[in-house]
C-alpha cells in the first residue's frame, strides 16, 4: 500500500511538472510575441511611426545595405529557433495563429533576403524617400506636438542625408551587376527629388512643420527649431537632392534597362516567385495565376457587355470603354473640393445600411483628404491607417491632379474599397482588438487586406450604391482592373511582356484612361507581385462565403461571417481558410 501511495505521488508530481512546463512555454510564447514586435519595429522604424510606436520616431535604417540585411536575417533565424521550443498544441487558437504568422513571415523574409532586390532601392511609387516626404508634411503619422517631436524628426532628416548616399552606393552596385530599373521608371524619380530643391527654405517640404508650430511653443523654441531645420535643409538635404538628381541623370538612367519585368534580370524569375509567394500568401505559380487572370477577364468582359446593352450603347465593348472614359457627364467637377464632397455623399448614403452587414465596426475616426501636392501626380487613391488610440483618424487620400478630366464613374466602388467597409474597417478593427498581440495589430498581408477590400466592392448594392448603371459598370471595371493585374503582372515579370504590351492589353479590356493605365503598369513594374494580392484574396473570401452559405444553410449569418473574417486581423490565406472551416464545423 505504501508503494502504491508513493507511485501515485510520483505521477501527481510528474503531472504538475508537465503542467508547469506547459504554462511556462505558453508564457514564453507571450514573451516571444512581445519581443518580436519590439525588434520588428527597431528593424522597420518608419513602419513603427505609422503604427504609433513613437519611440522609433528619430530612427532611420539603411535597408538596402548588406549589414542591415544580415541583421534582418539573424532576426528571422532567431525567432524560427525560438518557435521550436514552444509547445504548439498547448497554445490557444489565436496563439496558434500568431505562431504560424511569425513562422511564415520569417521563412518568406529569409527567402527574399537571399535575392538581390536591394540593388534597386528607389522607385517612383514607394520607398523611404516618398515616406519621408509624407512625414515631413506634418500632416501624416510623424507627430509634431512637442519640442521633442521636432527634435526627433530633425534627427531623422540628418539620417536621411546619409540614406541618400547609401542608395547611390547600392544603385552603383546595381549598375555593375546589371540589376537596374527600367528606364521608363527611373526617369519618373528625377522630378520627385527636383521638387525638393527649392530656392527658399520656407518653400521646402521639409520645412513644413516649422510653419505649423503648436501655439504653446515659446518664441525662443520656435526660433531655435526654425534655425536648426533651415540649416539642415540648406546645408545637407538640398545638396543631397542635387547630388542624387545628377547621379540619376548622368550615371543611372543611361545604364537603365529597356526591358520591363524583373524576369529579365539575372535571378529575376526566382526573385519574382518569392515575391509572388509573399504577396499572395499562397504557393500558386506565376503560370497558374496568369491562366486564372485570363479566365476572370473573360468572365467580367461578359458582364460588362450586359451593362453596355442596358444603357443602349450600340458599338463594341472597346468603343464603350472609350465612351465611358470620355463621357462629359462623368466629368462634372470644377474644383477638387467637389470631388471630396462627392465621396462624403457616398459615406452618408451607406451609413444606415452598414449595420445590416456588420455587427463588428471600428471606433477609429475617419476622414477624406486630397493627396499632398508633392506626390499627387504619381499617386493612386489610398487609405492611411489611423492611430490605434484614436488620436489620428484613418484617412482616405484622393489624388486630383487634373480636376477637369477627373472621371468619377468608379468612385462609389473606390470608396467601398479604400474607406468603408474596406480598408478602414479591416485595419481599424485589427488595431482595436485587445485580444491580439501588438505585432498582429499592426501587421499586413496584401492578399488578405487587399482581398478583403476588393470583396467589399461587391457589397455596394446592399449598402445603397450602384443604382446608376455607370457606377455599377465602375464596380465591374474595378474588378476587371484587378483581374487584368493577374495577367499583366505575370506577363511583365514571368513571360517577358513589354511595358507597351501590358498597356495595350489593359486598354483593350478596361475603361480606365490611358494616363491612368500607364501609371498602373509602371506601378506593377516597380513593385512586382503586389498587384496580384487583390484578386487572389478576393476569390478566396468569396469561395469561403459560398462554402459557408452552402453548408450552413439557414444557420448562415452574414454579420457573423464578416466578424469571423475580420476579428483576427490579417493572416496568410491558408490560416483564414482554416478559421472559417472551423466556424462552419462548429455550427453544423
Amino acid at each position: 500500500m505504501k508503494n502504491l501511495h508513493s507511485f501515485l505521488a510520483l505521477i501527481l508530481i510528474s503531472l504538475l511538472f508537465v503542467n508547469c512546463k506547459s504554462e511556462e512555454k505558453v508564457q514564453d510564447f507571450k514573451t516571444i510575441t512581445a519581443t518580436y514586435f519590439k525588434e520588428k519595429n527597431e528593424l522597420n522604424p518608419l513602419d513603427a511611426t505609422f503604427n504609433g510606436q513613437n519611440e522609433q520616431n528619430d530612427k532611420l535604417v539603411f535597408e538596402m545595405t548588406d549589414s542591415y540585411r544580415s541583421k534582418k536575417k539573424a532576426f528571422f533565424e532567431k525567432y524560427l529557433t525560438e518557435l521550436k521550443n514552444i509547445d504548439f498544441e498547448n497554445l490557444s487558437d489565436e496563439e496558434k495563429n500568431s505562431y504560424d504568422i511569425i513562422k511564415w513571415e520569417a521563412e518568406v523574409g529569409i527567402s527574399l533576403l537571399e535575392k538581390n532586390g536591394n540593388l534597386m532601392p528607389i522607385n517612383q511609387f514607394e520607398g523611404t524617400h516618398l515616406t519621408l516626404g509624407q512625414l515631413a508634411s506634418a500632416e501624416s503619422a510623424q507627430p509634431f506636438k512637442t519640442v521633442d517631436d521636432y527634435e526627433k524628426f530633425h534627427k531623422r532628416m540628418d539620417l536621411y542625408t546619409v540614406w541618400i548616399d547609401s542608395a547611390i552606393v547600392y544603385m552603383k552596385k546595381g549598375i555593375n551587376q546589371n540589376v537596374v530599373l527600367p528606364k521608363a521608371l527611373a526617369i519618373k524619380i528625377v522630378p520627385q527629388f527636383q521638387s525638393l530643391i527649392t530656392p527658399k527654405v520656407e518653400d521646402n517640404l521639409f520645412y513644413s512643420s516649422c510653419k505649423k508650430f503648436p501655439t504653446e511653443f515659446t518664441q525662443e523654441q520656435k526660433d531655435n527649431l526654425s534655425k536648426k531645420y533651415a540649416s539642415t535643409i540648406t546645408e545637407k538635404l538640398v545638396p543631397q537632392f542635387q547630388k542624387i538628381v545628377q547621379f540619376l541623370n548622368e550615371e543611372y538612367i543611361p545604364k537603365c534597362r529597356e526591358t520591363s519585368g524583373i524576369g529579365s534580370l539575372n535571378g529575376g524569375k526566382e526573385l519574382y516567385q518569392s515575391l509572388v509567394k509573399q504577396w499572395t500568401t499562397t504557393t500558386k505559380t506565376p503560370e497558374e495565376i496568369h491562366e486564372l487572370g485570363l479566365k476572370e477577364v473573360a468572365r467580367l468582359r461578359s458582364e460588362m457587355e450586359k451593362v453596355k446593352t442596358q444603357v443602349g450603347f450600340k458599338g463594341t465593348i472597346t468603343e464603350f470603354f472609350n465612351h465611358v472614359r470620355n463621357k462629359p457627364e462623368l466629368k462634372p467637377f470644377k474644383n477638387p473640393e467637389e470631388v471630396i464632397a462627392n465621396f462624403e455623399k457616398y459615406h452618408k448614403i451607406i451609413k444606415p445600411n452598414v449595420d445590416k452587414l456588420f455587427s463588428l465596426q471600428p471606433k477609429t475616426p475617419f476622414q477624406i483628404k486630397r493627396t499632398e501636392a508633392f506626390r499627387e501626380n504619381t499617386a493612386s487613391a489610398e487609405y492611411m491607417q489611423g492611430a490605434a488610440d484614436g488620436s489620428r483618424p484613418g484617412t482616405f487620400y484622393v489624388p486630383i491632379p487634373d480636376v477637369k478630366n477627373y472621371n468619377y464613374y468608379a468612385d462609389e466602388d473606390l470608396f467601398l474599397h479604400e474607406a468603408i467597409p474596406g480598408h478602414h474597417f479591416q485595419i481599424s478593427l485589427q488595431q482595436e482588438n485587445p485580444d491580439l498581440p501588438d505585432f498582429r495589430k499592426f501587421n499586413w498581408f496584401g492578399a488578405y487586406g487587399e482581398g478583403w477590400a476588393l470583396y467589399t466592392e461587391s457589397l455596394g448594392k446592399e449598402l445603397g450604391l450602384y443604382n446608376d448603371p455607370y457606377q455599377y459598370f465602375g464596380m465591374l471595371g474595378s474588378e476587371m482592373h484587378r483581374a487584368i493585374r493577374l495577367v499583366v503582372d505575370t506577363g511583365l515579370h514571368n513571360k517577358g511582356w513589354t511595358r507597351e504590351q501590358a498597356i495595350k492589353y489593359s486598354l483593350e479590356n478596361e475603361a480606365e484612361s490611358e494616363a491612368s493605365i500607364i501609371a498602373e503598369i509602371e506601378r506593377y513594374m516597380a513593385i512586382p507581385g503586389q498587384a496580384l494580392s487583390y484578386k487572389i484574396g478576393q476569390l478566396k473570401i468569396i469561395e469561403l462565403r459560398k462554402k459557408a452559405e452552402t453548408e450552413m444553410k439557414d444557420k448562415f449569418d452574414i454579420k457573423v461571417f464578416h466578424q469571423n473574417v475580420l476579428e483576427s486581423g490579417v493572416m496568410p490565406l491558408a490560416l483564414l481558410e482554416k478559421k472559417i472551416n472551423n466556424w462552419i464545423s462548429s455550427k453544423k
